[in-house]
């Protein structure tokens, strides 16, 4: 079992989209299975007219925020099962839904100022947890840990005994009958030329031509030869372009090392092939030459941006990657889980980061004078109950006050989530 954790900006955009068609056309009977709305009617709401309706009814706690709404304030949680193992029911997925939220603290068992949550099941094999972050108390969920929660409790559910029946032999898939390749030799001749020798058939020889060699038809047979005017220089990017096509038309292509341009190291490429990686170092290189704070922030927004970052472009890497690979072979379940779980990872050193602009631009200034400081720690306590007292549950607390007792500030509200996910 495997959960998927993101954020979402619009409720009502995110509903639409689980229950509406998907993007491939799989939605298949959309269906609340299990919520809690604290009082709001979600289970008559939740049908594709009155979507609008059921997403004002989670958002509400967010509207009482304020000016303290984040940018992102729904919470997403995507659960598969493991496909080697029998579907589970509804109530089954509802049961596993309420012990996901329960165990991040989204809605905590008995919790009466919980946030609203709602599951809805619209695939085989799969249910979305839907919830916003502001509790009926008026704080902010704190979702620091919560990718590291849901997989450790997926694999609690998975483990139970009892929990998936045990599905029956999946006859193994017919494998896939291949020619065999046929092979061609590209090699730098001693006299300096560049022939290719091997596969005679006509595919191969209209390749060849296309990339620039010229063919030869004698009593030795048909060959391949660039002509002795190509210059130096192109030699090798053309044997090279050549070996790429054979080898995309599943040619087997034995290139001399010295013709290979995707192997050479050069000053513009140290990791020869590997570019990414290149620029990576690149990058690395930039944060050391850094001389003040701002210049640092201008170059780690390359690396920390939410979305066009390279940690971003890498969080979806590694979620691409585990989703192909369950979709070419159901039976590398186990391999598709380690990726998802670096992926959380990767997605967890977002959120410890992501806020961190203002820092860096403090970075190597003067501290602010202690009377700033003291001035600040004034009205912050100020601030923070402003927004508390417009929640219900700040009302409740000065209705039950006594009263001759003085009366004192409310509790700061939670710290939200230190970074948002991936948008929808």
């Amino acid at each position: 079992m495997i959960a998927h954790l993101q954020r979402a900006s619009n409720t009502v955009g995110l509903l639409s989209y689980l229950y509406g068609p998907g993007e491939r056309g799989d939605h298949v009977s959309p269906r609340l299975i299990a919520g809690e709305g604290h009082g709001a009617p979600i289970e008559l709401l939740a049908e594709p007219g009155s979507l609008p309706y059921l997403a004002h009814a989670l958002d509400a706690p967010v509207e009482r925020l304020g000016t303290r709404v984040p940018a992102q304030p729904t919470w997403v949680c995507s659960v598969r099962s493991d496909p080697r193992q029998a579907d589970l029911t509804d109530s089954q997925w509802a049961a596993v839904a309420r012990r996901l939220v329960d165990v991040t603290g989204i809605a905590p068992e008995g919790d009466p100022d919980a946030c609203r949550w709602i599951a809805v099941r619209n695939r085989p094999r799969q249910v979305h947890v839907v919830a916003t972050i502001a509790r009926e108390d008026g704080s902010l969920h704190n979702g620091y840990r919560d990718a590291f929660r849901l997989q450790s409790e997926c694999h609690l559910l998975a483990a139970e005994p009892g929990h998936l029946p045990i599905a029956p032999q999946s006859t193994p898939r017919t494998q896939e009958t291949r020619m065999p390749s046929p092979s061609i030799t590209i090699t730098a001749e001693p006299s300096g030329s560049v022939s290719a020798k091997g596969a005679s058939d006509d595919l191969s020889a209209t390749l060849l031509k296309h990339a620039g060699f010229q063919q030869i038809d004698d009593w030795y047979g048909r060959r391949h030869r660039l002509p002795t005017t190509t210059p130096t220089d192109d030699r090798a990017a053309i044997a090279t372009h050549a070996a790429e096509m054979l080898r995309a038309a599943r040619y087997g292509v034995d290139l001399d090392p010295t013709l290979d341009t995707t192997t050479a190291f050069t000053s513009a490429n140290p990791l020869g092939p590997y570019a990414a990686g290149a620029e990576l170092l690149r990058l690395t290189e930039q944060i050391r030459s850094a001389e003040t704070g701002a210049d640092l922030k201008q170059t780690l927004d390359h690396l920390l941006d939410p979305e066009h970052g390279a940690l971003e472009r890498i969080r979806e890497a590694l979620e691409a990657a585990g989703e192909q690979i369950t979709d070419l072979d159901d039976e590398a379940f186990q391999l598709a889980d380690r990726f998802g779980f670096a992926e959380d990872f990767v997605h967890s050193a977002m959120s410890e980061l992501v806020d961190s602009d203002d820092e860096l631009l403090r970075v190597g200034r003067a501290q602010q004078p202690s009377e700033q400081a003291q001035t600040r720690s004034r009205w912050l306590p100020q601030f923070r109950g402003a927004a508390v007292a417009a929640s219900p549950a700040a009302a409740k607390a000065q209705v039950s006050a006594s009263p001759d007792s003085r009366s004192t500030q409310p509790s700061a509200a939670g710290l939200p989530p230190r970074a948002p996910g991936p948008r929808l």
